[in-house]
């Protein structure tokens, strides 16, 4: 069994109890906005408010975690998710989930560029992608417990409780990093020579392609992380049940993960990523004839399948690409381009799903998904 230095494995920790509480987050906004009688559009407006914020600050956050280090930015955005995750038990009300998401989405990404290059930076050339592939697993093994443990938690103590519970979560990040924080390299707590325009990044075709695949996956990812509870509560299934069928979906994902590795070694990174998407696309077809929880559960597993390798690829390739001194800027653009598809699809396909219902919302992110396998496959 591979034994991993002490500093990766606080990483690790503190990627699951951060995952953990964002992804939880995401399935009991969605199911509080229904419960409080919002419809898809409202839903909609308020999954863009995870996105929009961190849209404008993604690079910055970058810039300020090349300059400062990795420890603060994991410290500070992380207090924030916990004071963004308290507003709706202190707000019960839509309101307060419009202002909860605009705080997650804001704070949440400073420690999202942090956390990804300090695996990075920890990592050498000969273990980053086993590195790489590891920490992946941990975020699918939090997205998998998340949804399990406040799905249920919602069903036994409502919305504005489990909120509280998720703060607790993420809480531990800022106590497991202050406490442990001399087993970190010191380049992870000091900053790097960093400069240029951030379109020069750009220039590099390899990290372009890096980012327009990951906005895709990210896409079809967050789709399912909002749109399924809706069409899960449309169908009559408790948030225990939708709990249960979208960890399905984490637990694919953490299986492909572990094959990952061999999987690109017997063929290529533009390949894999290039198949995840078509078998995605296919996926979505199915959704909306289903509504047996066992089959939806398969579904959501064999969707796990196709999208679970797709971001530690495109997060490797980002950092490896990138140049000396501007890895954190290069992951802060990766979020950027993933974050203006989380603005604008979800308001794009709230509107569709308002005024069709959400099949439609199915289909088209199905079609969406396999254009971009297609592309991705021919370049490969």
């Amino acid at each position: 069994m591979k034994r991993y230095p002490s500093s990766l494995l606080l990483a690790f920790a503190v990627a699951f109890c951060n995952m953990g509480a964002y992804r939880s987050s995401k399935l009991v906004v969605a199911l509080f906005a229904a419960h409080l009688g919002a419809d898809a559009m409202d839903v909609g407006v308020i999954v863009s408010l995870y996105a929009l914020v961190p849209l404008m600050l993604a690079v910055y956050a970058g810039r300020i975690t090349d300059r400062l280090g990795m420890v603060g930015p994991i410290v500070g955005g992380t207090a924030g998710v916990v004071l963004g995750l308290l507003v709706p038990w202190l707000w019960p009300g839509l309101p307060g989930l419009y202002v909860s998401a605009g705080l997650l989405g804001g704070s949440y990404v400073f420690y999202h560029v942090a956390i990804q290059k300090l695996v990075g930076t920890i990592s050498t050339p000969e273990t980053r992608s086993q590195n790489f592939a590891a920490y992946s697993m941990v975020l699918a093994v939090a997205t998998f417990v998340g949804p399990l443990v406040f799905g249920y938690s919602i069903d036994q103590v409502g919305h504005p409780r489990t909120y509280l519970f998720i703060a607790a979560m993420a809480l531990t990040t800022i106590i497991l990093l202050l406490a442990f924080k001399a087993v970190l390299p010191a380049r992870a707590r000091s900053g790097e020579e960093h400069g240029g325009p951030v379109f020069d990044l750009l220039a590099n075709p390899g990290l372009r392609r890096a980012l327009i695949t990951s906005g895709v996956i990210l896409t079809g990812i967050d789709l399912f992380s909002f749109y399924l509870p809706i069409y899960g509560h449309q169908i009559g299934l408790s948030a225990t049940v939708i709990g249960r069928i979208i960890a399905m979906f984490a637990l694919a994902s953490f299986v492909v993960r572990v094959a990952m590795p061999r999987l690109v070694a017997m063929s290529s990174e533009e390949r894999v990523l290039g198949w995840s998407l078509a078998v995605s696309g296919g996926t979505y077809l199915l959704f909306p004839f289903f509504t047996d929880a066992w089959i939806l559960a398969a579904i959501a597993f064999v969707l796990g399948l196709g999208l679970g390798c797709g971001q530690p690829l495109s997060m490797m390739l980002t950092y490896m690409r990138a140049p000396p001194g501007r890895s954190g800027e290069a992951l802060g653009l990766r979020l950027t381009v993933n974050h203006f598809s989380h603005v604008v699809v979800p308001l794009v396909f709230g509107a569709i799903g308002t005024a069709f219902g959400l099949a439609p919302v199915f289909w088209i992110n199905a079609a969406f998904l396999a254009g971009g396998g297609f592309l991705t496959r021919r370049r490969a």
